[in-house]
């Protein structure tokens, strides 16, 4: 009886911290990818470096690294970064539904 409990806790908790973390992330990047016209590169740097803080947190380097690269393009170059930032989001599908699949 309580490995069961234990284990419907783990379960919960591991719910609660993909919500925190990875669902929260793509959202606030197609928040951003979506409204990038009316956004200054102050606002994508400030937003893309606290997704990759998410994603990192959450363990999803890959998706981490590529936000993290997205943040640098936007401060270099303003034309580049939508193209960056859209790859950067199907990266994250793509890794969190493996993930889940795996498990």
């Amino acid at each position: 009886m309580e490995i069961s409990c234990e284990r419907a806790r783990k379960q919960v908790l591991d719910q609660i911290n993909y919500t925190k973390t990875c669902i929260l992330a793509r959202e606030l990047c197609l928040i951003l990818r979506t409204n990038r016209a009316v956004l200054e590169k102050q606002d994508v740097h400030e937003w893309c470096s606290f997704i990759a803080r998410l994603c990192k947190e959450a363990g999803c380097i890959g998706p981490s690294e590529l936000c993290a690269k997205a943040v640098e393009i936007v401060v270099q170059s303003e034309e580049k970064y939508p193209g960056t930032l859209h790859v950067k989001l199907q990266e994250m599908r793509r890794t969190k539904t493996t993930e889940k699949a795996i498990h």
